[in-house]
C-alpha cells in the first residue's frame, strides 16, 4: 500500500540537542498508525516538521507521493493534513462556531458572516462527536474535555486526508473517548490516515492498526500491532526490560501526618480521612468526582464552609495556597503547563520559585550560588535531561517538565505532598522514574496524596485507596482489600462503607 505522506531520515538540532536522527513516519490510506516513545523521543519535533513549523535539516517529506515542503502550518492544513494539538488552541471568549471555523467562516454575497449557517455546520460536527450542546456556547464556559471535542471538531471541519492526534483523549471522559473512537473508525472507512499519538497502552491495541517507535530522535520500527504485546512494544520504546510497572514498597507507617473531619467546601461534601507519615494515600474516582476539589480545600486555594483539618494533632486553616504551603502542604496540579510551571523562564527559576526564602538573604538578595547548588542536586536526583539549569521550560519533554514541577514542590521541604495526575502525558519510562522518586519520598518519611485516574495506577502505588464519588468519600481500602471491581463501584455510587471505618 502507498503512503499517503512518508517521512524518511528526518534530522533536526537544536543548539546542544539533536532531536531527530534519521526518523522515519508512514501514513497509510485507511489505517490508523501509533507514533510511540518515551518523553523527548522527538514525536512532538516530528510532527512540527511535517506541518511546518520546523525546517528539516535533513531528510525527505513525500505528500501523496510528491517530493514536499510545507512552509508553514497553514499551507500543510491547506494540502489536507489536520492536527489536533495536546495544547489546546481555542480563543475562550469566541463561541464554539467561531473557533471551529475561525479563518474560513461561511459568508454571503455581500461579504458577511452567515451565522445561520456557521452554527448548523459546527452543531452537525458536534453531533458527529456525540455533543449535546449548541455551538453557540462560548469555548470558555466548557471543561476541559469538552473543550477538547472541540478541538477535534474544528480539525473534522477540513475534511482532511490525514489527521494527527497528540493525546487526543488526554482529557476525555470514557464516554467522550469512545465517541472519539466512533468517529476514528468512520474516518478510516472513509479511506483517512490517522496518526495517533499516546503514551496509553491500551488504546493503541485498542483502535491502532500500525505503530512506529522512535527513542531518542531515532526511528525503531514499524510494526503492525497485532503481531505486539504490550510488553514488547514498552520494550521498544525504552529499549530494555521494565520489571515491574508500579515499584510498590513496603513500610510501616508513622504517626497521624494529616486528620480531615467532616470537610466541606466548593464541589466537597462530608470528607474524612486520615493520611499518616511514610504513606501513600490513593485517591481515585470518575472525572467531576470531587478530587482535585478537595485537593484545591486542603491546601487553601478553595475555600472551607464546614469541618476540621489538623496537622500533627493541630488545627489549620489555610485560605489560601501561601498559607498552604506555610504549613507545609504542596500541591502538584494536573495541569503543570497552566497551574504548575511558567513556560518562558529556566528550569533553575521554575524549580526555586517557591522556595526562595531559602536562598535570600536580609537584604532582600538571593544567594544565587546556594540555589544553584540546590537545583543541580534535584537535577541530578530526579535525572532531569536538560541541557542546562538555564534552559527555558517550556523547550522540555512533558515527563521532565513533571519532574521539575514535582522537585520545586519538594524544595519547600513539605509536610504533606499533593500529587495531581503525576504521570498524565507521561511516557512509561519516565513514568516509572517518577513511581521511584515517590517511593524514596515515603521511604523518608513524607505523607503523599496520589490523584490519579489511572486504576492500576492507584492499586499499584498506594497504601490506601480513598473513592469520591459526587464530592464525598464512598470508601476507603487497604492495599489487601482493594480490587479493580470494588473501585468502580464505589466510584459510580454502588458500594458505601459505613463512615466509622472510612478513617481506619
Amino acid at each position: 500500500m502507498e503512503p499517503l505522506l512518508q517521512l524518511k531520515g528526518i534530522e533536526k538540532s537544536f543548539p546542544g540537542v539533536k532531536a531527530l536522527a534519521g526518523a522515519s513516519l508512514n501514513v497509510y490510506p485507511g489505517r490508523v498508525m501509533a507514533l510511540v516513545g518515551e518523553n523527548g523521543a522527538g514525536k512532538s519535533t516530528m510532527m512540527k516538521v511535517l506541518t511546518g513549523i520546523y525546517t528539516k535539516d535533513a531528510g525527505s517529506l513525500l505528500w501523496l507521493g510528491k517530493e514536499t515542503s510545507f512552509k508553514g502550518p497553514k499551507y500543510s492544513e491547506q494540502a489536507g493534513i489536520g492536527i489536533i494539538h495536546q495544547e489546546l488552541n481555542l480563543i475562550p471568549q469566541l463561541s464554539i462556531a467561531e473557533n471551529i471555523f475561525l479563518g474560513c467562516e461561511f459568508v454571503g454575497r455581500f461579504g458577511n458572516i452567515d451565522w445561520k449557517k456557521m452554527y448548523r455546520e459546527a452543531d452537525k460536527l458536534l453531533g458527529r462527536l456525540n455533543l449535546r450542546f449548541t455551538s453557540e456556547l462560548l469555548v470558555g464556559d466548557l471543561s476541559i474535555g469538552d473543550q477538547q471535542m472541540v478541538e477535534i471538531a474544528k480539525v473534522l471541519s477540513f475534511e482532511s486526508k490525514v489527521i494527527i492526534m497528540d493525546e487526543p483523549t488526554d482529557a476525555l471522559t470514557d464516554t467522550e473517548t469512545e465517541s472519539l473512537f466512533r468517529v476514528i473508525r468512520e474516518l478510516r472507512n472513509q479511506g483517512r490516515g490517522i496518526v495517533y499519538i499516546s503514551h496509553r497502552m491500551k488504546e493503541i491495541f485498542e483502535i491502532c492498526d500500525d505503530v512506529t517507535v522512535f527513542r531518542d530522535g531515532h526511528f525503531v520500527a514499524e510494526r503492525e500491532v497485532e503481531s505486539l504485546t504490550e510488553e514488547s512494544l514498552i520494550e521498544m520504546m525504552v529499549g530494555r526490560k521494565l520489571e515491574e510497572q508500579y515499584p510498590h514498597i513496603d513500610k510501616q507507617p508513622g504517626n497521624v501526618r494529616l486528620q480531615v473531619d467532616k470537610l466541606c467546601g466548593p464541589g466537597v461534601k462530608d470528607v474524612s480521612f486520615s493520611l499518616h507519615a511514610g504513606e501513600i494515600l490513593g485517591v481515585s474516582g470518575l472525572m467531576g468526582a470531587g478530587r482535585t476539589e478537595l485537593m484545591k480545600v486542603l491546601y487553601g486555594a478553595l475555600p472551607k464552609t464546614a469541618g476540621q483539618i489538623a496537622l500533627d494533632g493541630k488545627n489549620i486553616f489555610p485560605r489560601s495556597p501561601q498559607d498552604g504551603l506555610e504549613h507545609g502542604i504542596v500541591y502538584i496540579s494536573e495541569d503543570r503547563k497552566r497551574d504548575g510551571l511558567i513556560l518562558g523562564m529556566s528550569v533553575k527559576e521554575n524549580m526555586s520559585l517557591t522556595a526562595l526564602r531559602y536562598f535570600s538573604r536580609a537584604s532582600g538578595r538571593l544567594k544565587h550560588k546556594e540555589e544553584e547548588l540546590a537545583v543541580s542536586d534535584f537535577i541530578e536526583l530526579f535525572n532531569v535531561k536538560t541541557p542546562s539549569m538555564e534552559q527555558p521550560i517550556g523547550l522540555l519533554s512533558g515527563g521532565n517538565q513533571q519532574k521539575v514541577a514535582i522537585a520545586r514542590g519538594l524544595m519547600t521541604r513539605p509536610n504533606v505532598l499533593i500529587l495531581d495526575e503525576p504521570t498524565r502525558g507521561v511516557d512509561v519510562g519516565a513514568k516509572k522514574e517518577i513511581y521511584q522518586l515517590i517511593n524514596q519520598f515515603k521511604a523518608d518519611g513524607l505523607s503523599i496524596i496520589l490523584v490519579s485516574s489511572e486504576m492500576p495506577e492507584v492499586l499499584g502505588m498506594s497504601d490506601r485507596i480513598m473513592v469520591m464519588h459526587e464530592g464525598r468519600a464512598s470508601g476507603i481500602f487497604t492495599r489487601a482489600e482493594a480490587t479493580q471491581e470494588q473501585l468502580m463501584a464505589a466510584a459510580v455510587g454502588k458500594l458505601h462503607l459505613d463512615s466509622q471505618e472510612w478513617t481506619k
